[in-house]
């Protein structure tokens, strides 16, 4: 029996909100090198060549799997149709429409109901991990071993342990400690934070993505809208507010260069004019192919008052993807036995410094699979499992103040974006330091005086999350990829680039306690 946990409904997630599409060698004129060259080079030369061969290689396969279970992949002439995004060198994009996340999710979730081994449990929150004690020195080769989860159901506020044989984390990302994300609000690096307190090893947190055009809006929203990069693969393009065309002046490949240097030339031509957003001009192309082929675009535009067709997107960049967090090996295995990791929440080694676009829900299918496989053998070979104690509940009082939460949420996001954001330096980043530890230190105390709630679960994790890219951005003494700091150059190339690699037992003699 297999048990899904989530923290909401099972429908909410950040890969029913991806809508570019999932990258794939079918195309006649498209091998898998040029793939991996992509890939790598996106990646600033941080990638695992090995991690990012592996996933290439097995993505036609594992696209026809979800061909096969039903996802309808956008075709044109009676041929699937390929997509070209930024830092392709070739069209490789399978997609359905401009919703592909949606397509998938919605395809799996049905096949997950149809199963009688699969279990749903929504609306119940990770509080921690269960794992055994920290070895000794002597007992270090056999490691921790994670035999299962806090929970708490969010209607009535019980936290349980929930034990089992393996624990796969596939809890997304962290988009929610910015101010400015595209990401769903429940994006709030749970996973990251809890592996992190039970001891895993994290690496490569000062890598996130910002993707380059989301809607501007002056409403102070916690999410922004994401305008799928694929737009500008059809050919729309990036101009400042009185219009003039400017990627060219960054990279020969304009509009179509990776996600870390259009985000930067936006945020440059954003501080240089004092604009507060530019705009993605697509009126010079066929409005009807544009409706027909970017339906919720056109339908969100016309929602906020206006035709995309007839008039540019106003657009500015956010935080959008995680590429770095629990790390991995090729079968999803962490550093803890028993415990797994896939999708945003895991650090594979494909994405090096930058993810390629669209590489992102390739990656979850492939190491998906992978990791299933492994899971399976482990799970023939696994003892009898530890008893779970019961949950020793730190606070009792009743949460009175919800304005304290959400005090110190916003404090995080506006620190994170102020600091932390497209261009870093150390003065930044020391500042972000010293206020994210007084907030841990407020954050701990409600925490053991309060009663637990989601959102004092997400904020713990949050401030948690927000300090692990701080400590991993200040560790780095380069320029590379989406880590761009004012104190170094930008590295073209570094001998033997080192991965920010970050672990709880490497500084405290203990396990994590709740």
């Amino acid at each position: 029996m297999c048990l899904l946990i989530t923290k909401k409904t099972s429908a909410q997630s950040a890969t029913n909100w991806a809508q570019g599409g999932i990258a794939a060698v079918t195309a006649t004129d498209d091998d898998f090198t040029l793939h991996t060259a992509d890939t790598r080079i996106a990646g600033a030369d941080l990638c695992d060549l090995s991690v990012v061969e592996m996933v290439v290689h097995q993505a036609p396969q594992r696209i026809q799997e979800l061909a096969d279970l039903g996802v309808r992949f956008t075709k044109r002439d009676g041929e699937i149709e390929l997509a070209r995004e930024g830092g392709h060198s070739r069209a490789r994009i399978l997609h359905h429409k401009d919703q592909t996340g949606q397509e998938i999710e919605s395809v799996l979730l049905k096949r997950v109901r149809e199963s009688s081994r699969i279990q749903i449990l929504e609306h119940h929150v990770m509080v921690d991990l269960l794992v055994t004690p920290r070895p000794s020195f002597r007992e270090a080769l056999f490691g921790q071993r994670c035999y299962g989860v806090y929970v708490l159901d969010s209607r009535n506020g019980v936290i349980e342990p929930v034990r089992a044989r393996a624990v796969v984390l596939a809890t997304g990302g962290s988009g929610m400690v910015y101010q400015h994300t595209t990401n769903p609000t429940i994006a709030t690096g749970d996973g990251v934070a809890a592996a992190y307190r039970a001891g895993a090893v994290v690496s490569d947190m000062e890598f996130f993505q910002f993707h380059p055009t989301t809607m501007y809006d002056r409403d102070d929203r916690e999410q922004n809208y994401l305008i799928t990069e694929a737009l500008r693969g059809f050919g729309a393009q990036l101009k400042t507010m009185d219009g003039v065309r400017f990627m060219q002046n960054y990279d020969e490949r304009a509009e179509l260069a990776p996600r870390d240097i259009v985000a930067r030339a936006i945020d440059s031509e954003l501080k240089r004019h004092g604009y507060p957003y530019v705009v993605l001009d697509c009126t010079h192309l066929d409005h009807k192919t544009l409706r027909t082929k970017f339906p919720h675009i056109d339908k969100t535009c016309k929602r906020k008052g206006f035709d995309f067709t007839e008039e540019p997107i106003w657009v500015v960049p956010a935080a959008h993807y995680q590429c770095g967090g629990v790390e991995t090996d090729k079968q999803g295995r962490t550093s803890i036995d028993g415990l797994y990791a896939v999708g945003e929440v895991a650090c594979t080694g494909l994405h090096g410094a930058n993810r390629l676009a669209s590489n992102s829900l390739l990656e979850a299918v492939v190491f998906a699979a992978s990791a299933s496989e492994h899971c399976q053998q482990w799970l023939q070979d696994c003892d009898t499992l530890p008893d779970a104690d019961p949950w020793s509940s730190k606070g009792t009082h009743k949460q009175r103040e919800a304005v304290l939460i959400k005090h110190n949420r916003d404090e995080i996001r506006r620190t994170m974006w102020n600091y932390v954001g497209i261009v870093r330096s150390n003065q930044r980043l020391e500042r972000a330091a010293a206020r994210l530890e007084l907030l841990t230190k407020e954050i701990a105390e409600f925490y053991q005086r309060t009663r637990m709630s989601p959102d004092l679960v997400e904020l713990r994790n949050l401030v948690l999350v927000a300090d692990l890219i701080v400590r991993s951005a200040l560790a780095r003494k380069e320029s590379r990829g989406l880590h761009f700091s004012t104190d170094y150059a930008p590295t073209d190339t570094s001998p033997a680039p080192q991965h920010s690699r970050l672990s709880r037992l490497a500084v405290l003699p203990s396990p994590s306690s709740r």
